[in-house]
């Protein structure tokens, strides 16, 4: 009767691992393509990146300057090891979202129903999610 029990609870043990694993790897995923297409096309200067960087009231090489730590950002995402720099990109990724959200929010420019906030703080959320739910061997 206690192996059948041992095994019961390894299972759930092994499933929820799983699940969750599965859970990271989605969000992560995710985050990390979205921040790369946006800085790819912030590098490229494409999608209206340039009207959207002007009417907030800030230079052009902000663009350049984004978009290259946000590549580096979504390579350091997904590749295997480092997990200080992922805790830094982490970070980097909630202060950009969130400065985002409150430049546009400054700017009275919240866009179509408020578009120009919710995207960012919808990557910052996708961000949070991303780090709460990352296994042990990405944590220091």
């Amino acid at each position: 009767m206690s192996k059948f029990i041992v095994a019961e609870t390894t299972a759930k043990v092994e499933t929820q691992s799983r699940g969750k694993m599965i859970a990271y790897w989605s969000v992560t995923l995710l985050l990390a393509a979205s921040v790369m297409l946006s800085g790819i096309g912030q590098l490229m200067q494409l999608g209206g990146n340039i009207e959207l960087v002007t009417n907030l009231g800030y230079p052009l090489y902000v663009l350049t300057i984004l978009g290259i730590w946000k590549v580096l950002g979504a390579i350091a995402l997904v590749v295997p090891g480092f997990p200080r720099l992922k805790e830094w990109v982490h970070a980097g990724i909630f202060f950009l979202m969130t400065g985002a959200a409150l430049s546009h929010a400054f700017a009275n420019d919240y866009g179509d129903y408020g578009f120009s906030i919710i995207l960012p703080l919808s990557y910052a959320a996708l961000n949070f999610a991303s780090l709460a739910l990352r296994p042990k061997s990405r944590k220091l």
